[in-house]
């Protein structure tokens, strides 16, 4: 991509730019926002004034690419992390500024940016880009600052200090000298008193002298002066104000630079930015694009279900025939507005939404899905930050389920944490649109699906599944860092999709890769506690990938407090739960069931805070349940003794871990489509068999709409031979 990059005379800006150039980037302008000379920092200000107002005019020379700048007129007015659109407020500013650069340079399509640590920089970036429809390059965020140091001076950027402002660092002892001479200092410093090697704190700031971006000439320092702005006995504060400096020409340089006088304001590659702050054409597309109504649509019959009731499922398909379908955007429309309608009924909204299952009947019309997704789903009604979302395909067709099927998790109050992050970095794979890489509510994350994507490039990996899934546990392990915890030591579930076009022994690899890779790294200190983990057959997935993996995690509240620092959960996560409830079964499902819980199911109760289950029903199970071995083509009467045996093996796990079904915030069923009977006839047994339960247990109400979704799929099981007849997963949460 073409890219203008956002400069301001520092290392960091400079580090990105020969980033996005390893990337295959092209940087084709430089961006910069003169602060007003009243700013409410004055010695940023004053710094801007003295040091950088003529060295950024400089960079463009020695870089030879247009300069376009525009002097701040407004002010911070929107305080909060999460921007929104404001009059008056300076990010508006650089609206206006980039706005220019894509009139001038229609070309351009991404925009970077120095940002390492600051979600408040990062997001404002993104708000700008995503208006402007541009993507946002941050190849620096959440990089190991030590790392990027030691990186910044060995590929030959030459900064030095012209602001210190921390414990260690004196102005008379500190200022001017190159980062390469501060290295170890920094490093010192940051072993004694934890600051930011590069400076992310606002310990100090750069001015970069040459890099090996400055192909025509490099900047010369002939004289200066230290001037102390603040003389505190423990972190006194000063800048370096340059007297005298000077461009010089580089040997072999194309371009002349003339006398080797600064650069003049008047440059033909110099270009003002003034007057009013307009809005775009894909600004005003996104702003204006209207949400689809089902009233557009014949009418189908849109199926609904629910679970609990303050964290619930809400789940959503078509069921008719296949020739009765409208297609993939009609079936969507449905769904979606079945769903916003429901939650409009319990006086809730898209921003109560957690997590989103998205499953399309053809991954040819992921593009599609998306449109009519991104028309429901928008930043705008979700104020705390957009849900988490995986989408796969599945055999909806053949199950007689239209072409969309769109389950929900739903928070009866706003308290969740999102993380969105649209800016393509070497930290994880971006989310550029509507959903974000995860939400933690209460105590538990909700990871959106992982692929093997390299973070930088947003590509699949090379080397097939195994290799895959290696960088989508490691992507999963980024996203669970910034949260304070890991996967390694916090996960509870693990779904592991893989794609229908493997072969037996590339599914046999994955399997033995997770083991591998993770399984056999957990931590220690759970005690035998492991996630259970679920294999879903999908017949593809996005991007065409070979796996898609997506975690749930325990995040004690203790361990993370909503700062951005790294760091692992340690504490010991105990299996088992509070005193168990009083839930009953049937006397004669008991009698006939209980012998083979612990044979087909598998648990996994942390702290009594949440529940995983997995109820897995082989052909073998079957055979055991059914009274004939038709179980392959199961009649009617085989469909009824399996959801039975299911229905009381949930309520067993339930009551033995301490939960009810009031704490179970989904329940699904996978079942084999080239084996199961009709989608209705399914239903019907589940329905029944729930029914007969509740007659039994009174704290499972089964009035109204079902509390399970039904989930066609090409295989699934507890290993990744994925024939189980059917595959129950369960989650109950006290959050």
């Amino acid at each position: 991509m073409e890219v203008v990059a956002l400069v301001s005379g520092g290392k960091d800006s400079c580090f990105s730019m020969m980033r996005c150039l390893d990337y295959g980037h092209k940087v084709v302008a430089l961006a910069n926002l003169i602060p007003l000379d009243d700013a409410v920092d004055e010695l940023d200000s004053y710094m801007y004034q003295t040091v950088g107002h003529q060295i950024v005019i400089c960079y463009a020379k020695c870089m030879g690419l247009p300069l376009f700048r525009r002097r701040i007129s407004g002010s911070t007015r929107d305080h909060a992390l999460k921007y929104s659109v404001t009059a008056g407020d300076e990010v508006e500013d650089m609206f206006a500024l980039l706005s220019e650069v894509k009139r001038r340079i229609p070309s351009i399509g991404a925009v970077s940016s120095g940002a390492i640590a600051s979600d408040y920089q990062r997001l404002r970036v993104e708000s700008v880009c995503s208006r402007l429809g541009l993507v946002s390059l941050a190849y620096m965020w959440r990089q190991d600052q030590t790392l990027l140091l030691e990186e910044m001076i060995r590929r030959g950027i030459v900064a030095i200090t012209v602001k210190v402002a921390a414990m260690g660092l004196k102005p008379s002892a500190h200022l001017g000298k190159e980062l390469a001479e501060l290295k170890g200092h920094l490093l010192q410093m940051n072993e004694s008193f934890g600051i930011n090697v590069c400076g992310e704190g606002g310990e100090y700031e750069t001015l970069t002298l040459d890099c090996p971006l400055f192909r025509n000439a490099r900047i010369v320092l002939d004289d200066f002066e230290v001037i102390l702005h603040s003389a505190d006995s423990i972190a006194s504060v000063g800048i370096l104000h340059p007297l005298a400096f000077h461009v010089e020409p580089k040997p072999g340089s194309s371009s002349s630079i003339g006398d080797g006088a600064i650069a003049e304001e008047n440059s033909s590659c110099l270009y003002e930015v003034n007057g009013a702050i307009a809005h775009t054409d894909a600004e005003n597309k996104q702003t204006l694009n209207p949400t689809p109504t089902s009233d557009a649509y014949p009418d189908t019959n849109v199926c609904i279900s629910k679970t609990g009731r303050t964290l619930f499922s809400i789940g959503c398909w078509i069921e008719e025939p296949s020739s009765a379908s409208q297609g993939m955007k009609a079936d969507l429309v449905k769904v979606l507005s079945r769903i916003e309608n429901r939650l409009k009924d319990g006086g809730l909204s898209w921003a109560n939404v957690v997590y989103v299952h998205l499953y399309i009947s053809s991954m040819k019309e992921f593009g599609l899905a998306n449109e009519v997704y991104v028309s429901f789903i928008t930043e705008k009604k979700c104020h705390l930050g957009v849900p988490s979302r995986s989408t796969i395909e599945l055999p909806l067709v053949q199950a007689g389920l239209g072409h969309a099927y769109v389950e929900v998790l739903v928070a009866s109050d706003l308290v969740k944490r999102v993380l969105h992050v649209q800016s393509i970095s070497c930290w994880a794979p971006s989310c550029i649109g509507p959903y974000s890489q995860a939400t933690l509510y209460g105590e538990i994350l909700y990871m959106a699906g992982q692929l093997g994507l390299d973070p930088p490039t947003m590509k699949l990996c090379p080397g097939g599944a195994t290799a895959q899934l290696e960088l989508a546990l490691r992507n999963s392990e980024a996203v669970a860092n910034a949260f304070k915890s890991s996967i390694f030591s916090s996960a509870v579930h693990f779904l592991v999709y893989c794609s229908a076009h493997l072969t037996s022994t590339e599914k046999e690899a994955v399997e033995q890769k997770l083991q591998n890779s993770y399984i056999a790294h957990l931590d220690s200190a759970r005690s035998g506690s492991y996630p259970t983990i679920l294999y879903v057959l999908a017949p593809d997935l996005p991007k065409g990938a070979c796996v898609e993996i997506k975690p749930t995690l325990y995040v004690p509240t203790d361990d993370y407090d909503g700062d951005d620092d790294d760091g692992d959960i340690t504490k010991e996560l105990e299996t088992g739960g509070s005193k168990p409830s009083s839930s009953k079964v049937p006397s004669e499902w008991s009698a006939q069931y209980s012998g083979l819980h612990d044979s087909c199911c598998l648990i996994n109760a942390v702290a009594g805070k949440i529940c995983s289950a997995l109820v897995s029903v082989t052909n073998d199970i079957a055979s055991k349940i059914c009274s004939s071995t038709e179980q392959l083509h199961p009649s009617k009467e085989h469909l009824k003794a399996i959801a039975r045996f299911c229905a009381f093996q949930l309520a067993k796990t339930l009551t033995d871990t301490g939960f009810t079904w009031d704490d179970v915030t989904m329940l699904r069923f996978y079942y084999l489509v080239k084996h199961a009977a009709a989608a209705d006839t399914m239903s019907r047994a589940f329905s029944e068999a729930f029914t007969e339960l509740g007659g039994a247990d009174g704290s499972l109400r089964t009035a109204g709409a079902p509390v399970f979704n039904l989930i066609p799929v090409s295989g699934s099981g507890r290993s990744a031979s994925m024939d189980d007849v059917i595959t129950c997963e369960l989650l109950a949460s006290k959050a």
